[in-house]
């Protein structure tokens, strides 16, 4: 049995929040100290495909930034974007993102070069057996190769908190925080074409928009009304949903390196070839709405292909190191066909799956609720950062229609929230030396949507980096740091960001129903009622009155075609 290995700071997982935070640590301790920690990262995935989660190997290449509104970024003279964290501004200038787009094999490169550079030490592809504890405190993690490695403070950094489980921390299984344990979002297996370029792509999809939005192209309308179980107004919701409010065509929009697929033109032709209805729930899996990152040579990466699960399944699949399932990659065969149809010369599936959400911990020193969120997060002089974004469920939370109906709520509609950024969500109370910097943070009601973002869990992920080096440094605890300590070390370093969190009027709502529901996620419509494939958020539930309940349809749409034409394939052929 090998002598146990100390280390300062330990991180489990290997997303890029949790990698950055330990970078962050190590950086923080240096300049107080002049020499850098005995840092390690830890986690289960191939390391030799690469290091950086989700972002890297499950190859997310199409990031989600930050949402803020123009009149703000005007008036404080804010990029695009907003004034992201220092640290993340830092990765994504090494990594050469223009706006959008991350490279795979660029952010592994930069990832390993900060980690280097802080002295951090990585060890891939183990699995935990069990954890050491100092009374309430975590002292160390035993892998299942029989190697012990004892830390002061802790980062889990995984999806699905899984160190945290291990350390003792309650977890809610999926949304069971209003009633709805065996319910998750969808994951997604990325992709990436080669030989298809966004203007071919545009051409293909002019295509199919003319003909699915002709009402007197009979053969079109024939799969539009099979798709849609010959439900003459649904299908003529969808029909309608292809053009803007101007009546023109929902086009692709095309950016120097990102494409956002609006309308479900591409989706009904590849279901029309697979043969299998356009709805997550009764099919399984759905090619959505893209979003697409472009790169130079014609290289396309998509994340668009949704798979169903429900939370034991997405446990498992965090457990098995997001690898996907025989049934997955089946589905990618028939994609890898269809796509190869449209010109693309190669089509090669991601070697692990972007899981969106496993639930969340229940025991932390400040839960973060939606409701805080759309009234601003944190006060201002406590704030580390600000982040923007809408709550966001993709691909939809099964039985959340049904438990809005029975408290008698028939639209929940709100507005992105801008909040600013602490870290006490984030931090164990029951473990007060561990972060969960993750999805699965302390999140409750409609929060999840939201600070799933790896944007947003980098600015958590920088201020927990900042904690634990005061903690060690002061002989305290993560959950003994507050907001303002790690503000202070921003401030004096010159990396404190621009602070903008807006209240909303709309919180009190929020608020309210979330209380109702017992901590409920979100539901959102456009005011017509109509799926509104907007780019970046995907809403995946529609909120439509209906007969004085509320109706759900799925932004997927609940669409299907004739499995016996081929018709729609020859159109590009």
């Amino acid at each position: 049995m090998p002598s146990p290995r100390l280390y300062d700071f330990i991180g489990f997982g290997d997303e890029v929040p949790g990698i950055l935070a330990l970078v962050s640590a190590a950086r923080e301790h240096r300049r107080q100290t002049g020499s850098y920690p005995r840092s390690l990262l830890i986690f289960k995935g191939n390391g030799q495909i690469g290091i950086g989660g989700h972002l890297v190997r499950g190859r997310l290449s199409y990031l989600d930034r930050s949402h803020v509104p123009l009149n703000i970024r005007q008036s404080l003279g804010l990029g695009s974007f907003g004034d992201a964290p220092s640290l993340y501004k830092e990765f994504l200038r090494r990594a050469d993102v223009d706006q959008i787009a991350l490279d795979p094999h660029r952010a592994d490169i930069v990832l390993r070069q900060m980690l280097s550079e802080a002295n951090v030490d990585t060890l891939g592809g183990v699995e935990i057996a069990s954890v050491v504890k100092d009374g309430n405190k975590l002292a160390g993690i035993n892998l299942t190769k029989g190697e012990t490695y004892l830390g002061t403070q802790f980062i889990d950094a995984t999806v699905n908190a899984e160190l945290a489980q291990f350390a003792g921390v309650r977890k809610l299984k999926g949304f069971e925080t209003f009633g709805l344990p065996n319910s998750e979002l969808s994951v997604t297996l990325t992709f990436e074409t080669e030989g298809l370029s966004v203007s071919r792509l545009q051409a293909i999809e002019s295509i199919y928009l003319q003909r699915f939005a002709n009402p007197a192209d009979e053969e079109a309308q024939n799969w539009l009304r099979a798709a849609t179980g010959n439900n003459l107004a649904l299908a003529q919701q969808i029909r309608q949903d292809l053009r803007d409010h101007q009546g023109n065509l929902k086009g692709l929009w095309a950016g120097n390196d990102y494409a956002d697929v609006r309308s479900k033109a591409l989706s009904l032709a590849y279901h029309a070839f697979r043969g299998t209805k356009l709805s997550l729930s009764e099919s399984g899996t759905i090619l959505d709405n893209a979003n697409i990152a472009v790169f130079p040579g014609n290289r396309l990466s998509w994340n668009a292909l949704l798979f169903d699960v429900n939370a034991a399944e997405a446990e498992a699949l965090a457990r098995n190191s997001a690898q996907p399932t025989a049934a997955m990659l089946k589905e990618m065969g028939f994609v890898q066909r269809w796509f190869k149809s449209l010109g693309a010369a190669t089509v090669t599936p991601a070697s692990e799956l972007y899981i969106r959400h496993a639930g969340n911990v229940a025991d932390v020193v400040e839960p973060l609720s939606g409701a805080q969120m759309l009234a601003g997060g944190v006060p201002e002089a406590e704030a580390l950062g600000t982040f923007g974004y809408a709550f966001d469920v993709r691909g939809g939370i099964a039985g959340i229609e049904r438990v809005a109906n029975q408290q008698g709520i028939t639209s929940l509609r709100f507005r992105e929230p801008l909040f600013n950024v602490g870290i006490r969500h984030a931090i164990a109370r029951s473990v007060p030396n561990l972060a969960i910097v993750s999805p699965a943070s302390g999140f409750t009601g409609f929060a999840s949507s939201a600070g799933r973002i790896v944007e947003f869990n980098v600015a958590v992920g920088q201020g927990v980096g900042i904690a634990c080096s005061l903690a060690m440094l002061s002989g305290k605890t993560l959950a003994d740091i507050a907001n303002r300590e790690v503000r202070q070390v921003l401030a004096q370093t010159g990396r404190l960001p621009q602070i903008y969190g807006q209240g909303r009027a709309e919180a009190q709502l929020l608020a309210r129903a979330e209380q109702r529901l017992g901590d409920t996620t979100i539901l959102i419509a456009r005011a017509d009622g109509i799926p509104d494939s907007d780019s970046s958020t995907s809403n995946s539930l529609i909120a439509a009155p209906e007969s004085g309940s509320l109706r759900m349809v799925r932004s997927s749409g609940r669409t299907a075609h004739d499995p016996h034409s081929s018709a729609l394939q020859d159109v590009v052929s």
